[in-house]
C-alpha cells in the first residue's frame, strides 16, 4: 500500500459503495479481488483489513490494488473515486477487449473487434496528434489482426511498432496489450539487455545499476538499442510483425533516426509505426517506486533533478499515435479490456 497523502478527488467512501452494491462483504471482496489479480498476474493480497483500510481513507491503494479493484468492478479509477477524472475521460462506463479463440463465430469476433477499436479510440489522446491518418491506421491494423488471428491468415505486410516513453510511463504494460490482442512479437529492451548491460558497466569499472552517467549514455545505451533493433530485424525478415518496448527519448526526437529507420523498413516491405506513452510526474514516480527496480535509484535519489529533463506536455515529433496514461488511465482500460475479451469470447 502506498503512503497516505492528500490526493486531488479522491473519494474512499465510492470504494465502499461500490462493494454494497455488488452485495459482497470485505472478506467476500477480498477473496473475489485476489482471484481477479492472480487471473491479471497483479501482485494483490488482499484481506478485509486492508480492504478496510482502503475504504475507509486510512490508506491509498497502490497501483496494482487499483486495476484489481477496476477489474473487479468493471469500473475506472475516477467512478471508484481514486482520483479526479482527465480531461474527456469517461467516467462509470465498462471498459472491454478480448482473445482469441478458432472456434469463434463471425459475429462474436466482429463484437470483440469493436470492443477493442472503441478501447483504443478511449485510450488515445486526441490533444497529441501528429499523424491522425497514422494513427488511425496503425489501430485498425491492430484490429485487422484480431479478426487475422480469429478468422483468416491475417495481413501478410509486417509492421515495427515501437512503443516509447518514460520511466515508469507503462508502455511495457501498453506494449504487452497490443501484443496479447494482435499476436504480434513483443520486446521489450530491458528484458532482451539488462543482464548484459550490467555485466558490462561493472567490467568497465561502473555501477552496475547506472543509468545516467556517461558511461552509460555514450558507451552502453547505443549497443543496447543496436541490440533491440537487430533482434527486431530478425523477426520483421522473417515477415513477423514486432512490437518493441523502450523509452524512445531521443530517437523519436530525431526525426532523421525515424526517417531512416521507415526507409530501411519500406525497402523490405515493412511499415513503421511509433507509439507515445504519455504520463504523469506523480503517477510515473509511483510505479517508479513500485517496482523498485536498482536502475531506478538514481533517478528517486535525485528526483527533482530528473523532472526537469521530461516533456510531459507533449509527445516526440515522430509518433504516429499518443496513448494518455496519466493517472494509470490507459492501462486501467486496457486491463478490463483483456477482461471483457474473455468473458465474450468464454
Amino acid at each position: 500500500m502506498t503512503a497516505t497523502k492528500q490526493r486531488p478527488g479522491w473519494q474512499p467512501l465510492r470504494l465502499r459503495e461500490h462493494r454494497e452494491a455488488h452485495g459482497l462483504s470485505l472478506e467476500a471482496a477480498g477473496d473475489k479481488l485476489r482471484q481477479v489479480a492472480d487471473r491479471a498476474a497483479l501482485r494483490v493480497a488482499a484481506n478485509f483489513q486492508t480492504l478496510w483500510g482502503h475504504e475507509s481513507g486510512t490508506s491509498y491503494p497502490g497501483p496494482h490494488y487499483r486495476r484489481a479493484y477496476c477489474l473487479m468492478y468493471q469500473s475506472t479509477e475516477p467512478d471508484l473515486g481514486f482520483r479526479l477524472p482527465l480531461p474527456g475521460e469517461e467516467v462509470d462506463q465498462v471498459a472491454a477487449l478480448p482473445m482469441p479463440a478458432p472456434d469463434a463465430s463471425p459475429a462474436v469476433t466482429e463484437e470483440a473487434a469493436g470492443t477493442i477499436s472503441r478501447g483504443l479510440d478511449r485510450v488515445t489522446d486526441a490533444t497529441q496528434g501528429r499523424d491522425p491518418l497514422a494513427g488511425e491506421a496503425l489501430k485498425d491494423r491492430v484490429v485487422n489482426a484480431w479478426r487475422g488471428r480469429a478468422l483468416t491468415d491475417g495481413l501478410t505486410k509486417p509492421v515495427l511498432v515501437l512503443v516509447g516513453g518514460y520511466a515508469g510511463s507503462g508502455k511495457t504494460e501498453f506494449a504487452r496489450f497490443l501484443g496479447d490482442v494482435s499476436g504480434w512479437a513483443f520486446l521489450d529492451k530491458d528484458s532482451l539487455t539488462r543482464r548484459l548491460v550490467e555485466r558490462l558497466l561493472t567490467s568497465m569499472g561502473g555501477d552496475a545499476n547506472d543509468r545516467h552517467s556517461d558511461l552509460y549514455l555514450k558507451e552502453i545505451r547505443p549497443l543496447e538499442y543496436k541490440c533491440l533493433m537487430d533482434t527486431a530485424n530478425d523477426n520483421i525478415d522473417c515477415g513477423i510483425s514486432t512490437i518493441l518496448a523502450a523509452p524512445f527519448i531521443s530517437e523519436l526526437n530525431d526525426p532523421a533516426w525515424l526517417s531512416r529507420l521507415t526507409n530501411r523498413c519500406r525497402a523490405k516491405g515493412v511499415e513503421v509505426a511509433a507509439i507515445w506513452v504519455r504520463c504523469d510526474v506523480d503517477s510515473m514516480r509511483e510505479y517508479i517506486e513500485f517496482r523498485d527496480a536498482p536502475r531506478d535509484a538514481w533517478k528517486l535519489a535525485h528526483w527533482e533533478e530528473y523532472i526537469q529533463g521530461l516533456n510531459t506536455d507533449s509527445s516526440p515529433p515522430g509518433v504516429h499515435l499518443t496513448i494518455d496514461n496519466r493517472q494509470g488511465a490507459a492501462i486501467s482500460i486496457a486491463d478490463q479490456t483483456r477482461e471483457a475479451l474473455r468473458k465474450i469470447l468464454g
